[in-house]
């Protein structure tokens, strides 16, 4: 006979699996909820020698899913001399656009038990488990202590979010009102959360789009940050892996798209879906200086497509769904002044796109962005006004137009 005790709990437990939605019941896993995609730091967006020795880093970051067993990534990724990094802290941020934290929330991060670590030329290192209660789309504070940058500095200069620079050590105070803003990350490269094992990442790799050139400082209306918030009822994370000016086939800021897939994409822990929206830089910056010959602009169609087909495979086999963005149109933008043979290219890798069957699906935000009466143009409410990246209206716009079964199957 069972005792009163133990039919309680079984009773108890029976109504918490019924409350609870199937994801959340099964063993756990960890999977990234914010993701940077790391580059070498430009001459606008390095640390200043004023600020690049004795200084406490602030970061603000917008999560995606929460939890409440966290880990850090941080990256020396394109440092060529090793990086002591002190006093790492993780806090709730009282605000995207503040550096105040909640003390009460503020945790020690450590590594192998010590709260500092010298990250190596090239690499990135994981912290320990973290405790700590969070919500899902929630802003936290990474803060630690540089006691010196590195001649090449690794971070992330298109954050869209302001961070903040103090002199001293004094990463676990809850407000940092002497800081010096600056709208540039360094040295964060990821968080991951210990999430249901039915939670799966999705990447979204690609360039300045992607990344969410124009958006307004600390608003989190980047296109992935729309997306998310679409899925925020479902087991998804949305990692976004965009560099503003990265191409396919050449480097430019940042590696090359294929040079960099495997750190962005595929290592990217509990990752299941890739969006992939890459090529319109290769386009703009055949033409750029000066007119290409008809070979120039066959070649290059045709080594999109290779590079697309390179990371088709190698999505494949690891397991991950890849789909295909098509390239939004850019006629009318005065950096690269596109003329009928560039959007001819555009067409014609839009068309591989749509019809070879090659990605797992097709997102088309060409058709979704373009105006209808101009189709070589953006819709005039969705153009940011450059004629190449969105609005915020079209961030949403683009998010809108992903088919959220894909991430079902």
């Amino acid at each position: 006979m069972i005792s009163f005790t133990r039919r309680a709990a079984v009773m108890t437990a029976i109504v918490f699996m019924c409350a609870t939605p199937v994801w959340a019941q099964t063993p756990s896993g960890w999977v990234g909820t914010w993701y940077s995609a790391q580059m070498k730091a430009g001459a606008d967006s390095v640390l200043p020698p004023e600020q690049s020795s004795n200084v406490t880093l602030r970061q603000i970051v917008h999560i995606t899913k929460g939890g409440s067993l966290f880990r850090l990534r941080l990256s020396n990724a394109m440092g060529t001399d090793p990086l002591p990094i002190g006093n790492v802290h993780l806090a709730h941020a009282l605000s995207p656009a503040s550096a105040d934290i909640d003390a009460s929330t503020d945790r020690a991060v450590t590594f192998n038990g010590r709260n500092d670590i010298v990250i190596p030329a090239g690499a990135d290192v994981l912290s320990d488990p973290i405790t700590l209660s969070v919500s899902d789309q929630a802003d936290l504070a990474i803060s630690f202590h540089l006691s010196q940058a590195p001649m090449t500095q690794t971070g992330h200069p298109g954050s869209r979010a302001t961070s903040y620079v103090v002199a001293g050590d004094r990463g676990a105070e809850a407000g940092l009102a002497d800081a010096t803003p600056v709208n540039h990350w360094y040295n964060i490269a990821g968080i991951e959360v210990m999430a249901p094992a039915a939670t799966k990442g999705i990447v979204t790799f690609g360039d300045s789009i992607t990344d969410g050139y124009g958006i307004t400082p600390n608003s989190n209306r980047r296109f992935p940050d729309y997306l998310a918030q679409r899925l925020k009822d479902k087991p998804f994370t949305v990692l976004n892996a965009g560099i503003g000016g990265n191409r396919l086939l050449l480097d430019g800021n940042g590696a090359n798209a294929l040079a960099r897939f495997d750190r962005d994409v595929l290592s990217q822990p509990g990752v299941r879906h890739i969006i992939l929206l890459e090529g319109v830089n290769d386009l703009g910056m055949l033409t750029k200086e000066s007119p290409a010959t008809p070979e120039a602009h066959a070649a290059m169609v045709e080594q999109i497509k290779q590079a697309y087909v390179q990371m088709i495979d190698r999505a494949h086999s690891h397991g991950l769904k890849i789909y295909g963005g098509t390239i939004m149109p850019y006629m009318g933008m005065s950096f690269y002044h596109p003329e009928p043979v560039s959007e001819a290219d555009r067409q014609a890798i839009n068309h591989w796109i749509r019809v070879s069957g090659r990605f797992d699906a097709v997102i088309d935000f060409d058709a979704a962005m373009r105006d209808p009466a101009n189709p070589e143009h953006l819709l005039p409410v969705y153009d940011s006004g450059d004629h190449i990246h969105p609005s915020e209206a079209g961030y949403k716009a683009m998010a809108d137009a992903v088919d959220v079964k894909l991430f079902s199957e």
